[in-house]
């Protein structure tokens, strides 16, 4: 066995060049402030000095991150994920040894590890996997590691870390980083064991101890693919599915500490079908995770509530959210079609009826933006409209058609367009940026990896809402 090579003398690879670069990519993260209120604008505001400052503390030993800032985000309907929350000023030190260790271990790594790497996403990890069922890996091992970032051995992580690392300084400040413990509602709770979710370094690290029992599995003959935490390992046979089960949960017990979650792993097949990386993987179809959905319509629930005039800035944020969904799942090997569709209605039903009853009452307030006449021989003051008129669409307006025949009688030009719908203005979008247009353009987008180059617009008036 050839003898590790060790790296030394990391300290002396702090620049003033790593620290700016390193406060960039905290800036780009963006994040909210720490337990000091320091946010990243006010940092920004003194950059150089601060920047150097903490380059000193670096170097020469001195370096106290502040406590983790304690928030809870839902992991599901009854249970809470806890985040950890740095300072920024302790995100751009973390950062800094995060680009000191990352060369090091970076090439160390198995090739099916694809969580938190350059070049790599959770869908090169899903493609990995729908290549290796097409090879005859039909059984599968679906593993959950109970509370993994919360229950990661602090002396297991160091000895990963020392293995390859030899500079006494940086292994003191990834120590440092583990052990600063968090304030939870103004009480001051030390932590002894886990890496914060939520600190820049915590992704390497779990990758590094990870590490690992990716080359156990390798060594072995197992076929799996791991993004962070979350793997699967694939065998061809039920019975080694079951062997592989029971050497994943050997290494991880013996030597890293860690247990695998009972009510949540399971040995399973392809043909009945598996949750993966927000995916629902079958030998039938390829489509969203149940619990995507739900999370999906809560996030849209939140941007449309009934109560709520739909502003400018809250139909950005919602055109965000079907943006970032669809960018997501709409993929070469996506075939939830028929799921956006009803994500597609659900959420027009939400922009154009605040109430269940769906009747749009017209009032004067509607005569404000009307290029033309009301409904000849009619008035549609007081009266819903669903019992006179029919929308539909021509160009970039929607116009209303007179039930039983007729011309289009009333035009709503383009832009925020506001009607009085029972007692309260809701703006009716007809914009090409609003998401009634937009959301069948990355929905049902003929060609899905468009949505994935850099920049790309795509054109929204491949859809007219009806």
């Amino acid at each position: 066995m050839s003898k590790i090579i060790k790296a030394h003398s990391l300290t002396g690879r702090i620049t003033d060049g790593l620290m700016l670069d390193s406060f960039k990519a905290v800036k780009r993260n963006r994040g909210a402030a720490g337990i000091d209120k320091v946010s990243i604008t006010m940092f920004e505001a003194n950059l150089a000095d601060n920047l150097r400052a903490l380059m000193r503390d670096l170097k020469s030993g001195s370096f106290q991150p502040h406590p983790l800032r304690r928030h809870l985000i839902p992991k599901n309907e009854t249970e809470f994920r806890p985040l950890g929350i740095p300072a920024v000023r302790d995100r751009v030190a973390q950062e800094v040894v995060r680009r000191l260790l990352n060369p090091i271990f970076e090439p160390l790594f198995h090739p099916s590890s694809y969580g938190f790497r350059h070049n790599r996403n959770c869908h090169m990890a899903v493609e990995a996997a729908l290549k290796l069922h097409d090879e005859g890996f039909c059984d599968v091992v679906d593993a959950d590691i109970q509370g993994f970032f919360d229950n990661l051995s602090h002396p297991i992580i160091m000895q990963s870390v020392a293995e390859r690392v030899a500079d006494g300084n940086i292994l003191r400040l990834v120590e440092k980083f583990l052990t600063s413990g968090v304030m939870d509602n103004g009480v001051f709770k030390p932590t002894s064991v886990g890496t914060p979710q939520g600190g820049v370094v915590s992704p390497l690290l779990a990758n590094i101890v990870l590490n690992y029992l990716d080359w156990q599995l390798d060594h072995t003959g197992y076929r799996f693919v791991r993004y962070a935490d979350d793997f699967v390992v694939l065998c061809q046979t039920p019975e080694q599915a079951k062997e592989a089960l029971a050497f994943v949960q050997q290494v991880l017990e013996q030597r890293l500490k860690l247990h695998l979650s009972p009510e949540k792993t399971q040995v399973t097949s392809y043909g009945k079908g598996y949750s993966f990386l927000g995916f629902v993987l079958s030998s039938r179809s390829r489509r969203m995770r149940p619990k995507s959905v739900k999370k999906f319509k809560d996030k849209v629930r939140k941007l449309t509530c009934r109560k709520l005039n739909l502003d400018q800035a809250q139909v950005d944020q919602l055109n965000r959210v079907i943006r970032g969904t669809a960018r997501y799942f709409a993929t070469r090997f996506f075939t939830g079609r028929t799921t956006f569709n009803r994500l597609d209605c659900w959420i027009r039903m939400r922009l154009t009826r605040p109430y269940s009853t769906g009747k749009l009452l017209c009032s004067a307030a509607m005569t404000e933006s009307i290029d033309t006449a009301p409904l000849r021989g009619q008035s549609l003051r007081g009266r819903p409209v669903h019992e006179i008129c029919t929308p539909v669409n021509q160009g970039n307006q929607l116009l209303l058609r007179r039930r039983g025949g007729g011309g289009l009688a009333t035009a709503f030009p383009s832009g925020l367009s506001r009607i009085m719908l029972q007692r309260q203005h809701v703006p009716l979008m007809t914009t090409p940026s609003a998401p009634l247009r937009r959301l069948r353009a990355f929905f049902l987008l003929a060609q899905p990896p468009l949505l994935f180059q850099e920049g790309n617009t795509l054109p929204c008036n491949s859809f007219t809402p009806s």
